[in-house]
């Protein structure tokens, strides 16, 4: 375990937010950033007590850190703004946990919404609603909207009749696909 280091503030750079401590025991001035100062107390004041642990920085010098106001208890140091946030590996797993929720919600969003219709015997017609099913015929709503998908009258009829969003009756008449299956001479 690493020993407190005793030393009094030698300079301190406000503006720019650091400053040196020169050590009790002698040797080379030791660099403090403010995000290594303890947040209560107030601003560092040059000459005043310190303790403090060191570290090598990223340029190979010794940094001041966990700096102490002797007599103050052990204090979470202050973070720049510039400074990565103090738990990065949690925010990391709250997003994480996060996208997996919006999946889950989304894979449950797609199945409802997707899932198959009931078969056509489970349906009847009810006057003044949207036409559905009909139990006797041989033929079910599965999305086919146009004339070159059907195969024959009697089904475009069907379709027309009982299925959503087809295009089929362009005059209106109630008689789909005329130039196609429905025309005069075709028999149902």
């Amino acid at each position: 375990m690493n020993t407190r280091i005793n030393g009094i503030l030698k300079a301190w750079n406000g503006d720019k937010g650091f400053g040196f401590i020169t050590p009790s025991g002698g040797g080379q001035d030791i660099f403090l950033h403010i995000s290594d100062f303890p947040k209560h107390g107030g601003q560092p004041k040059i000459g005043e007590p310190l303790t403090f642990l060191t570290m090598i920085d990223k340029d190979g010098r010794k940094k001041a850190i966990l700096v102490q106001r002797p007599g103050a208890s052990l204090a979470v140091p202050r973070r720049s703004h510039a400074q990565a946030p103090a738990h990065k590996g949690t925010s990391t797993g709250y997003r994480l946990v996060g996208f997996i929720v919006v999946a889950i919600l989304c894979a449950a969003g797609y199945k409802y919404i997707n899932r198959t219709p009931p078969t056509p015997e489970t349906f009847t017609s009810v006057p003044n609603e949207v036409p559905i099913y009909a139990a006797s015929s041989p033929f079910r709503c599965d999305g086919r909207t146009r004339c070159s998908q059907m195969t024959s009258c009697k089904e475009a009829k069907f379709f027309l009749k009982n299925c959503p969003n087809t295009v089929m009756d362009g005059d209106g008449d109630g008689i789909p696909c005329e130039s196609q299956w429905c025309t005069t001479s075709a028999s149902e």
